[in-house]
């Protein structure tokens, strides 16, 4: 049997519509496996996620909006009726492609369809309780750095990002950009900091995930001039948003698990500066396409460098190793593996 005939549920959460229309990292990766699949052939591939959701292949759906689109929801309501509805299903499909964190890995002992979880990060180190009862199943992960020792994994798979909806930009902005979670895991005070230190205007764009995080260390900042806040950004938004970039400030506070907007801005042309934590070291290459850093101070250092990158090379790094393509070839390998078991 052609293994692009077998039935693919590709399940996705429902936050926000899949693809966001903004932020949504998961739903994002979830859309993008769900349409490379179908761009490369596969002929039975269902999406279950928001009933807003746009997507070329099948659409099953029992929450309508996403529960932060609308918050009239209960989220855990909206959650359990979704994935209770996808393995209500599950006996129509030869893998479900969990893309919905630990909850869905709960119904393991009550469907036949092997499950295959993209971990797309641990939330809290209490979940891990969850992923370890769990190890007869499938995992892979989305950066070697971002691996639980005691996991059995079939594979490191980076997220493959959509190429048609950024433009590479050969001639640098003049701003520095902060874009990501308002929140103190991404660093936008840091970025803040590196502004005042560098004379460049910084420009924050993101949805606030802790408000009091940006009331206290954010907020008495915004000026509109040197430094601005826009709110979340769109794909469109975003693009036009890469035009006026320097470099992409990513003053992650914490291990990134793997980071879109490190490749997003690199398929712009645009050099990112990260903090040398978790998958920073695996998606850009130090000197190359950016630089990795360990404090505010050689952040601002490396701005002065930026004109050393080329920018070609930024965008041909994610062509080679994190387009939609790429990664939908190796998840064909991991389902190869598991239709041989």
């Amino acid at each position: 049997m052609d293994i692009k005939s077998k039935r693919i549920a590709v399940l996705s959460p429902v936050a926000w519509r899949t693809p966001p229309r903004a932020y949504g990292a998961w739903e994002t990766v979830a859309s993008n496996i769900t349409e490379g699949l179908v761009a490369r052939g596969w002929k039975n591939v269902t999406l279950f996620a928001t009933r807003q959701s746009i997507t070329s292949a099948k659409l099953k759906a029992v929450v309508e909006q996403g529960y932060e689109e609308d918050k009239t929801q209960i989220p855990l309501v909206s959650t359990c009726l979704h994935i209770s509805f996808c393995m209500e299903h599950a006996d129509q499909f030869d893998l479900i492609h969990n893309n919905f964190d630990y909850l869905p890995l709960t119904y393991l002992p009550f469907i036949k369809t092997p499950m295959l979880t993209t971990i797309h990060g641990f939330s809290d180190p209490d979940i891990l309780r969850v992923y370890r009862k769990f190890k007869n199943t499938y995992y892979v992960s989305i950066s070697d750095s971002d691996r639980d020792k005691e996991l059995p994994y079939l594979a490191t798979v980076y997220n493959g990002i959509d190429l048609s909806n950024i433009t590479f930009r050969e001639k640098a902005g003049d701003k520095l950009v902060f874009l990501g979670r308002i929140h103190n895991d991404k660093g936008a005070h840091l970025a803040i900091e590196v502004a005042k230190k560098t004379g460049l205007v910084l420009i924050i764009a993101g949805i606030i995930q802790d408000q009091d995080y940006f009331d206290n260390l954010i907020k008495p900042y915004i000026n509109d001039s040197t430094i601005q806040y826009i709110g979340p950004v769109n794909p469109v938004q975003r693009d036009a948003l890469f035009e006026k970039t320097y470099a992409i400030l990513h003053l992650n506070t914490i291990p990134e698990r793997f980071g879109l907007v490190l490749a997003e801005s690199m398929a712009a042309g645009v050099p990112v500066i990260a903090m040398d934590l978790g998958s920073c070291r695996e998606v850009i290459e130090d000197k190359v396409t950016g630089f990795l850093v360990n404090n505010v101070d050689e952040a601002a250092e490396a701005v002065g460098r930026i004109d050393s990158i080329d920018r070609w090379k930024c965008r041909q790094r994610v062509e080679n190793n994190f387009s939609i393509d790429r990664m939908v070839a190796k998840y064909e390998r991991v389902y190869e593996q598991i239709f041989h078991r």
